[in-house]
């Protein structure tokens, strides 16, 4: 732990270092992540005004929602940035270099495409979820806040197992595929009460890519627990299983590597 731990504070170092120097870039940066993640804000506003319910849910808790799935999402995407994977370390052959180190190769990967900018997501998360909560005047009770720590790093574990499962794919195809842009779209079902989808939506985001965990059924807990306590708390253990699922793939996948080739 303590050579991973120092792995971490090098590489941290050296992204700030990179980021600093370019600080346009890095102020750029972050501006686009909020602009996007404010057009999505922006688009629930409008619906809003068009309808004072959404399946039930009112204008704020619906707000509440979106703000807990900002949070694991920002989480995920400064520690789990593969999205250039097979072109860079399948294609290019940079995998080779990366198992030829002390560190597993997993480790290195995530290091290597730390994102701490992402963060900054998760942030905005924490503050829309704060302004619904007091529009909603719900008390915060100190178990409430232990709930939330975990929930939030079962919906990470889900996130990361999801896409660590779609990113091993690569290891066995000789090209990228376009599954990664589908679920990627996909994934933002589940800021919204699955309840608003057809039967087979729902079970699709609940039980096969359970992205439902990573944004409705944990808020709902802190919104209406009296039905929906059951599904939030399985949010760890479907966290755990898609985690540990994606490891045994990820290290099967990397035991059928064979190297870039010519």
């Amino acid at each position: 732990m303590l050579f991973y731990g120092s792995l971490f504070l090098d590489y941290t170092k050296n992204y700030l270092k990179t980021k600093l120097t370019y600080r346009a870039d890095l102020w750029l940066e972050i501006i686009s992540d909020l602009l996007f993640q404010g057009m999505n804000l922006f688009f629930i506003l409008v619906v809003f005004l068009h309808t004072k319910s959404l399946g039930g849910w009112s204008e704020s808790q619906i707000l509440f929602i979106y703000g807990y799935f900002m949070i694991p999402y920002g989480v995920f995407t400064c520690f789990f940035n593969l999205w250039g994977f097979a072109e860079r370390y399948i294609i290019k052959g940079e995998m080779d270099r990366v198992l030829t180190r002390p560190a597993h190769n997993l480790v290195q990967l995530i290091l290597e495409n730390m994102d701490p900018t992402s963060l900054v997501g998760s942030l905005a998360g924490v503050i829309i979820m704060g302004f619904a909560w007091a529009q909603l005047d719900m008390a915060v009770h100190f178990m409430d806040i232990a709930v939330f720590i975990l929930l939030l790093l079962g919906s990470i574990f889900i996130y990361a197992g999801v896409y660590m499962i779609l990113t091993a794919i690569a290891f066995f195809v000789d090209a990228p595929t376009g599954i990664l842009p589908l679920v990627w779209n996909l994934q933002n079902y589940g800021r919204y009460p699955v309840k608003i989808y057809n039967k087979v939506i729902q079970i699709l985001l609940t039980w096969i890519l359970p992205f439902a965990f990573v944004g409705f059924y944990p808020a709902a807990y802190f919104l209406d627990a009296a039905h929906w306590r059951t599904m939030a708390l399985l949010t760890p253990a479907v966290g755990v299983v898609f985690f540990t699922l994606a490891l045994f793939f990820w290290n099967y996948g990397v035991k059928k590597y064979r190297g870039a080739g010519s």
